[in-house]
């Protein structure tokens, strides 16, 4: 968190202030007044020909100025050219080339002259020059022949252009000339090898010029290197050998310089321009470059290295930077030296240029054109345009050297005089005009002004006048007669006063006077002094990951007569509040943020008079940038040293590197982790493996994530052996029942060790122990077959190459096809309750395969009547299963097969052992389908119709029936039946008496207790007749032995019958 200095514009506002303060006054429109310049196009005007041409020249004077022009110092005329116009009220020419014409035929130097009646003020000599850019020169090119390690420039010689074209190198397929300290690009233009290596065969040289104003780019004809080698192999893995020359077979070289040559040279450079100092030299190893300055340092404010430290560049150079400067180019075998002597001159440059001169009549004043300059500049006097030596001789002037005085000026002395220095590297020519006036004061700004101001700033009040002589100016505060000046007052000479720290006191009127002898002007200013804004609460310094939430808060107390805006800046820009800020009245909330979101936040509060700002830095963790410059040193046959740059960490410190590897052979394309290694080291040795083309890069983790993979290093290539390993995963596994498929996972490309990878596969059945069958492989799967189903075999699978055999593999058991397997044997079904069912089973006497499992479906049944099938699965070591009854009528059947991968084998089907009663139900449901049954049914049914309706009758005669004589027991005194000891009919008749039960067919089962009716029946089953007297008591003898002798719990009667079938 932090309150930063104001920003650069808010000085610049002060500067600005401070200059008007101290310029010259100016002579208000309305008045009569010689020309004055106010735009002209630059000295050097290069123009585009395919536009019109356009020379400007704007002057002001009071009346209205004329305008001519000089080409080559003779005079101009527009009207005879139809191709030439001046601009309406303006001195600006317009050349127009639409209806043809060229360019270059107005080329030459143009001066603008600007005349009333008062005087005549010139423009710079303009020289107007046509942009070109000529074609190169078609030439055959020969190949440039070389010797390796030998150095080598490529010349370019673009066509002289104007201005100077841009020069790059690239191929003839347009891609760059990758540079570095070996080879380079000087500033004239120049390829420079310092020496030359076999891979710059690898492409083709072609210079390039790109021309500004045409925004045309011309390409020279390419130069094709041949290199000539000791070493003939292009062997990749030499690049970065550590002695890389001499196993390439190169001589090791001192260093030479091939620019600039020899040991001294000399350079101008103008001040204010930039100087550019240049040493490129050739050597084996390639040479560095380091700068010096004799006698001194360096200035390092301004001083900057370029071009692989070849070039030293300062800036805005000054007479202090002349001396002698030198490079020292070095390598392992030596160094050199190159003096450079600088000289610094200069074009002349103003030390006091002339101002424009106002005097009453009777007045003195002066002219003064001071300008310095490398040699020293001369000084030329002229007056409207003419040397002033055959100007009219004046009485009252007299010249000086670079001074001009006026004694007792009168309205004739009116003129604009030029001041010309010149030397040879230029020259400056200024305007400045002599105006005699005689004019009262005035007041030139608006009367009674508001001004508000911010407490204990700086304040000026301007009270801008004008008159001739020269007014005097005094301050008044709210009409008191003390004039202000002093203290915490300070008047300018242009009348602006000025409170050098305002109070709450100063608030008032203030009231300017301006003065001189033909009269006195007064204006005033309302003061109003308001509280600062100030944020009390500022943003503070932040760090935060990736994706987080952040808010900065700024609070602001300000003046309330004043509008408040709060807006923020970032890295001293304004920021886009873009969907992932939100910005409020008092705080900047970041969504989501990200590693562009980084850098400092400044919150600016500003009212129309005054500003406060707070800045806070927000510092996001992100992943790391990707390593570069990858180098392999230490090069042997199963290691190399990797070496890299770390990228920066974007605040999150590195924990780890990751080294990845990629192959040629095998896959091509494909990274693979290789090794990794602590965050703190930035060099590694990795084991390799024989007969591998590698190629390395290098990933960086911090807490954040992994950065970009670096650039691949060079290819590394090592040399063959035989297969130190075998191939994993060897399996034998049939696809069909008479084959056998061996498979394995294939060698990579790091485990191969030599060309020509291929397996050795071997095989026999197990049980018969036979001779091994053999067959080479280059795949990854080999099919044996015919085989019988399911039997074991010995396998290996060896890895050979080129170089030779792997070591002797191990024996893995694989099987052949598998098959169906049989019926499982011995399958029991058991009921040892009439809840439950158990089955029990043997394995297949043939499971031809692995079994998975059993599959049990089974389904229940009753007589015609099938349930829903049901499917259990059961692993291959279950041999029992229960089944829980759903109920104790139905039967099951069970159907049971073993499975193998290939299937469900045989099944065998086996059904639950039937029960009594299910027999006698199954014997009912069969009966009651019968015709003859149903008709007989029908029959008693009409009997008993019969029956109940005699019985009716009777009741109705007879009454009621006691029943007490045949049992002393009452039946109950709860009996709701019973009254007077009789029982009544009633239609509940037909309901089970008390004391007995319904059976689950729907018949009437008797319980046997004491109380039973059956005793009154002598053993008989007793009914009750419908007037409640017992019918049993009336049946024959051969019922009642019929019911003896039935030994079942049921009525065998047909109304249980009836009951059976419901």
């Amino acid at each position: 968190m932090a309150r930063p200095q104001p920003p650069p514009w808010v000085h610049a506002a002060f500067l600005l202030c401070f200059l008007r303060l101290g310029g010259a006054i100016e002579i208000p429109m309305d008045l009569s007044q010689p020309p004055t310049i106010t735009k002209q196009s630059v000295k050097d005007h290069i123009v585009d020909p395919r536009d019109n041409i356009l020379i400007e020249c704007e002057a002001k004077g009071n009346p209205a100025p004329s305008f001519h022009w000089t080409r080559n110092s003779r005079f101009f005329n527009v009207a005879k050219d139809p191709r030439v116009s001046m601009r309406r009220r303006s001195g600006t020419l317009v050349i127009d080339f639409r209806s043809g014409g060229r360019p270059e035929e107005y080329e030459g130097e143009y001066q603008c002259f600007a005349r009333n009646k008062f005087g005549t003020a010139l423009s710079n000599r303009i020289r107007l020059q046509v942009s070109k850019s000529p074609l190169w020169p078609k030439e055959n090119l020969d190949p440039v022949v070389v010797q390796e390690g030998a150095p080598l420039t490529l010349q370019c010689n673009p066509p002289p252009g104007l201005p100077s074209p841009v020069i790059f190198w690239m191929s003839s397929s347009m891609e760059p000339i990758t540079q570095d300290k070996r080879v380079s690009q000087g500033h004239n233009g120049d390829l420079y090898f310092s020496n030359v290596m076999v891979q710059d065969m690898q492409t083709d040289y072609s210079c390039n010029a790109r021309f500004h104003f045409t925004h045309t780019i011309q390409q020279k004809n390419p130069f094709t290197l041949k290199v000539l080698t000791n070493n003939p192999y292009n062997d990749s893995s030499l690049r970065n050998h550590p002695d890389m020359y001499s196993a390439r077979g190169v001589a090791e070289r001192t260093p030479s310089f091939m620019y600039p040559l020899g040991t001294a040279s000399s350079q101008m450079v103008l001040r204010g321009m930039d100087l550019l100092l240049e040493c490129i030299a050739s050597g084996v190893p390639t040479p560095d470059i380091a700068w010096y300055k004799k006698g001194g340092d360096l200035p390092s404010h301004k001083a900057k290295f370029e071009n692989f430290n070849k070039a030293l560049r300062i800036t805005n150079v000054s007479e202090e930077d002349s001396g002698e400067y030198f490079c020292l180019a070095s390598n392992k075998m030596g160094s050199i030296r190159h003096t450079i002597s600088v000289r610094v001159k200069a074009a002349p440059y103003w030390l006091d240029e002339p101002k424009n001169l106002i005097l009453a009549p009777g007045e003195d004043g002066r002219l003064v054109c001071r300008a310095n300059g490398n040699p020293k500049p001369t000084v030329q006097w002229m007056v409207n345009g003419e040397p002033l030596q055959s100007a009219p001789p004046n009485p009252n002037r007299e010249v000086a050297g670079d001074t001009i005085i006026f004694r007792d000026t009168q309205i004739s002395s009116r003129a604009v005089y030029q001041c010309n220095t010149s030397n040879e590297h230029g020259y400056l020519l200024a305007n400045a005009f002599v105006s005699v006036l005689d004019v009262p004061p005035r007041m030139l700004s608006p009367r009674n002004q508001l001004i508000r101001v911010i407490l204990y700033n700086r304040t000026r009040l301007d009270c801008p006048f004008f008159g001739s002589p020269i007014p005097t100016l005094r301050w008044f505060k709210n009409g008191q007669g003390s004039n202000l000046d002093g203290g915490n007052y300070h008047v300018y000479e242009n009348g602006s006063l000025e409170i050098k720290m305002i109070r709450k006191e100063d608030q008032g009127i203030y009231t300017c006077v301006a003065t001189n002898i033909l009269g006195k002007a007064e204006n005033q200013v309302r003061l109003e002094v308001k509280d600062p804004t100030r944020i009390y609460r500022m943003p503070e310094d932040q760090v935060a990951k990736r994706g987080t939430t952040v808010q900065l808060e700024c609070r602001v107390k300000h003046d309330p007569s004043l509008k408040l805006t709060v807006s923020w800046m970032k890295d001293d820009e304004p920021l886009y509040i873009g969907n992932r800020m939100k910005k409020e009245d008092d705080s900047l909330t970041i969504f989501g943020v990200a590693e562009r979101d980084q850098g400092s936040y400044t919150c600016v509060a500003s009212t129309e008079l005054d500003q406060d700002l707070a800045k806070a830095y927000l510092t996001v963790l992100g992943r790391p940038d990707r390593p570069r410059d990858l180098e392999l040193t230490d090069l042997a046959e199963r290691s190399v040293r990797l070496t890299w740059i770390p990228g920066d960490d974007n605040n999150s410190p590195i924990t780890d590197y990751v080294v990845q590897f990629e192959e040629d052979q095998f896959q091509p394309g494909v990274w693979h982790d290789h090794s990794k290694f602590p965050g703190s080291v930035n060099s590694a040795v990795l084991q390799l493996s024989p007969y591998v083309n590698y190629q390395f890069r290098v990933i960086a983790v911090n807490e954040v994530g992994s950065s970009h993979p670096s650039l691949p290093s060079e290819r590394y290539r090592t040399s063959g052996a035989p297969p130190e390993s075998n191939p994993s995963d060897v399996k034998g596994e049939g696809t069909r029942k008479n084959n056998m498929e061996i498979t394995w996972t294939p060698m990579n490309a790091t485990s191969a060790f030599g060309p020509n990878l291929r397996y050795i596969v071997k095989w026999r059945r197990r049980e018969t122990r036979e001779t091994w069958n053999n067959v080479t492989v280059w795949g990854s799967r080999y099919v044996v077959g015919p085989t019988p189903v399911y039997v074991p075999y010995e396998i290996r699978v060896q890895a050979e190459n080129d170089f030779g055999k792997g070591p002797e593999p191990d024996t893995v058991i694989g099987y052949s096809g598998e098959d169906l397997p049989s019926a499982p044997r011995r399958f029991r079904v058991r009921q040892p309750s009439l809840q439950t069912i158990s089955l029990e089973w043997d394995h297949p006497e043939h499971p031809n395969g692995i079994l998975t499992g059993y599959s049990l479906r089974y389904v229940a049944f009753n007589g015609t009547k099938v349930g829903k099938q049901i499917v259990e699965n059961f692993s291959p070591n279950q041999t029992k299963f229960t089944v829980q009854r759903a109920d104790p009528v139905s039967r099951y059947r069970f159907t049971l097969s073993a499975r193998t991968q290939v299937g469900s084998g045989e099944a065998v089907t086996e059904e639950s052992p039937a029960s009594p009663n299910e027999a006698y139900t199954n014997n009912q449901t069969d009966i009651a389908t019968q015709g003859w049954f149903i008709g007989l049914m029908c029959a008693i049914a009409l009997l008993v119709l019969i029956l109940l309706i005699v019985c009716f009758i009777k009741r109705s005669r007879g009454g009621k029936y006691p029943v007490r004589e045949k049992k002393d027991v009452p039946l109950g005194p709860e009996d709701p039946k019973e009254e007077d000891g009789s029982f009544d009919y009633s239609d509940e008749d037909n309901k089970p008496l008390q004391g007995s039960q319904t059976s689950l067919d729907g018949t009437i089962k008797q319980q046997e207790s004491d109380d039973s009716l059956v005793d009154y029946g002598e053993g008989g089953e007793g009914q009750f007749n419908e007037d409640g007297s017992f019918i049993g008591q009336y049946t024959v003898r051969k019922d009642k032995e019929e019911t003896e002798g039935n030994e079942s719990s049921e009525a065998t009667s047909p109304v249980n019958a009836i009951y059976s079938l419901a």
